[in-house]
């Protein structure tokens, strides 16, 4: 059966839920099951998990996600008991997920400091000479005390057919008390328990990278009843509901300001680094800081809908995703572990048989060998790396939909920009208006009745307040053109110079003056009837302060540049000029803009932030949303959503993506690295118990914290 590691999820889910829309041929009427595993943090509980419950009936996926230690299982109604039951014959407790959890919290074990201490006093019972029941019964204080969790993990793996690292280090101390090694069966057990202790807290520091999110948006919320002003839990806050919020306080939920002012700290969102000033009709966010004054605002998301909640559930679901680098390691773990336990067998078994060598020097080495065989290192090298790169990029407001695109974010060699609204403010202002074969007043009412009907920053610099309009009939937009609509029975058109063209209402006059205006850098539209041109406006928009230097932190990168855009040709190329983009190219539709995408021949990113971008996004290697706080769509479809219109965040996601899998390629090549050099010295008589430790959990170690790296970037 195979399973999809990219099925989506839900994170609010409770218990049981009907999945919808599911990639993986789920069938209909399925269900999501979403629990959490506290055991479950290692691959080599999803190996036995996947062992246990892969080939059931009735379960059509296994998505993990270690790092939180949940299990989503796709299936048929009505067997979340005996899956909770086999999840349970494995020795591990599943719970049904009502939030996103903490990490536990960690206790201090002292049956490992009262092994350790056991350990160190066999060691000096052996060295002392003391009788000869001392060492071995420390030795077996100290195994007691820290390897009885060990013993039956091993145990249980066994008994399901798996070899993983409890089971092959349970035959190896085993094995080393039968050929008498007491004291270093008893070191090898402390070191392997608190290798384990120190691996758990670090990747605790992975895992609350996340969620250090859920603590920004309070649990309480000051709401407007009908007695007055009272505290609520935020999750039975309704939409529509007003909220006050004061000086210092965080911000319960997304809403609108309805009265007051104040400065707010939207960092843990936009990753802005200023304030923001908020006052009547701005959007405020959950999770955010008021600063200075009080304000109400009124509530438009609840609590799993917020701009927050959704981040957290793009974040889990990045997660859960394998990154291209981690499906590489999981397909070669599984061809590295039954290997090295082929040559453990050959080792233990040819020199005594073949060549009349001790048993007891040959089966040490291979029991050496079996501890060594494990990849753990290997496999947990790549989330604990992928995870800290998208909790970096959160911190600075760059929302990473998977470890794929963080990953490919360092291939990028094109950035594909549209202009209105991306490097442009987007709200450009009328500079001309030239009345053609119309009067004044009545084409300022046509105009004024079809830009209305548009949410275009261009048509809706053409719309007056107090301006008298006129029905519309029959209105419809016409992509990367304009509008048109029907008024008091003619058909006007309101569009940019292809679509004058188009229209066959062009002429060379008419031309030239386009021509003047669109070198200018202006944006030209026109109103027509059909049969001539009635009226012309012309408006320019404001170039962004930060497109300059955002351009140029591309280019240092290495990465070229492009600007498409439905503005005339001359009208592109004079704002390329200003923000220094390499190519620029107008009189782009939508088809024409995913076109040129593709006609690239390298890896092509796209920002945008319209719907009509949709077809270059698409077509792109890679998504740039802007300015997607609050919005649904941009973070849910969005590769890469940028919370705020910061274009300077795109080449912090490159320099982040090639930090990120270079840090990949060195935990690789130390976790390989480790291994071989200690099976080399093994396989020559130089091997001991203690290295095959150092070689498994040290290396573990070794990757856990260089993938940490990534969280102080």
């Amino acid at each position: 059966m195979a399973f999809d590691h990219e099925h989506p999820t839900c994170s609010h889910c409770h218990g049981e839920t009907p999945v919808a829309d599911a990639p993986g041929e789920v069938p209909d009427g399925a269900l999501r099951t979403r629990l959490r595993i506290v055991q479950m943090d290692c691959p080599t509980e999803e190996a036995l998990l996947r062992k246990k419950l892969g080939g059931r009936p009735g379960i059509h996926a296994l998505e993990f996600n270690l790092m939180e230690r949940v299990l989503a299982v796709v299936h048929e109604p009505g067997l979340q008991p005996g899956i909770e039951a086999a999840i349970r014959s494995l020795g591990m407790t599943p719970e049904a997920l009502e939030a996103p959890g903490a990490p536990p919290e960690r206790k201090w074990p002292w049956s490992l400091a009262l092994g350790a201490l056991a350990a160190l006093a066999s060691e000096g019972a052996a060295l002392a000479r003391l009788p000869g029941w001392a060492a071995p019964a420390l030795a077996l204080g100290a195994v007691a005390a820290c390897g009885l969790g060990t013993y039956r993990k091993g145990w249980i793996s066994l008994r399901n057919g798996e070899m993983n690292i409890n089971a092959l280090m349970s035959i190896a101390v085993t094995g080393a008390m039968a050929l008498r090694e007491w004291p270093e069966a008893a070191m090898v057990m402390v070191l392997f328990a608190l290798a384990e202790r120190i691996e758990a807290l670090s990747l605790d520091r992975a895992r609350n990278a996340i969620h250090g999110l859920l603590r920004l948006s309070p649990a309480t919320a000051t709401v407007l009843g009908p007695g007055g002003w009272t505290e609520t839990e935020a999750r039975a806050v309704r939409v529509g509901d007003r909220v006050r919020v004061g000086p210092g306080e965080a911000i319960p939920l997304d809403g609108t300001v309805v009265s007051g002012r104040s400065s707010v700290n939207q960092a843990p969102i936009t990753g802005e680094s200023l304030p923001v000033d908020k006052g009547e009709g701005d959007p405020v966010f959950a999770g955010t800081l008021n600063l200075t004054g009080s304000f109400e605002f009124t509530v438009t998301a609840g609590a799993g809908g917020t701009t927050l909640a959704r981040i957290i559930h793009a974040v889990e679901e990045a997660q859960e995703s394998r990154s291209p680098t981690h499906r590489f390691v999981d397909r070669f773990a599984k061809v590295y572990t039954p290997a090295v336990l082929a040559v453990a067998l050959a080792v233990a078994l040819a020199p005594p048989l073949l060549m009349g060598g001790a048993w007891s020097l040959w089966v040490y080495r291979a029991l050496v060998l079996l501890v060594i065989a494990c990849p753990c290192a290997l496999v947990i090298s790549t989330p604990v790396t992928i995870v800290s790169g998208l909790a970096a990029a959160t911190r600075h407001g760059i929302l990473v939909k998977g470890g794929r695109w963080l990953e490919e974010g360092r291939n990028l060699e094109w950035i594909a920009f549209d202009k209105t609204g991306t490097l442009t403010w987007g709200r450009p202002v009328l500079t001309d208006f030239e009345p053609l074969a119309m009067d004044g007043d009545g084409a300022w009412r046509v105009a004024t009745s079809l830009a209305s009907r548009s949410d275009h920053p261009v048509s809706r610099a053409l719309v007056r307040p107090g301006a008298p309009r006129a029905e519309v009939e029959d209105f419809r937009a016409l992509p990367g053109q304009g509008v048109q609509g029907t008024l008091d029975g003619t058909v006007y058109s309101l569009g940019n110079h292809h679509l004058i063209e188009e229209l066959g209402v062009c002429s060379p006059e008419l031309e030239a003056r386009l021509e003047a205006l669109e070198r200018q850098g202006k944006t030209t539209l026109l109103l027509t009837d059909g049969r001539t041109v009635l009226a012309l406006f012309a408006l320019a928009d404001e170039v962004r302060p930060g497109s300059r230097d955002a351009v140029a932190a591309l280019h240092a990168l290495g990465v070229r540049t492009l600007m498409l855009t439905g503005d005339n040709t001359h009208t592109a190329k004079s704002i390329a000029a200003q923000v220094g983009i390499l190519e620029a190219l107008g009189d782009q539709l939508p088809q024409d803009k995913a076109r040129a995408i593709r006609s690239k021949g390298g890896k092509v990113g796209m920002v945008g932030d319209g719907i009509n971008d949709g077809p270059a996004l698409a077509a792109a290697h890679i998504g740039f949303a802007m300015g997607a706080a609050g919005s649904d769509t941009a973070i849910e479809t969005a590769d890469v959503a940028l919370m705020d219109d910061d274009l300077g965040k795109i080449a912090r996601f490159i320099r982040l993506s090639r930090d990120t899998r270079a840090v990949l390629a060195q935990n690789i090549v130390l976790a390989i690295g480790i291994k071989t050099v200690f099976l080399g010295l093994t396989i020559a008589g130089r091997g001991t118990m203690w290295m095959a430790v150092f070689a498994d959990m040290g290396a573990s170690l070794l990757v856990v914290f260089n993938g940490l790296r990534l969280l102080r970037r």
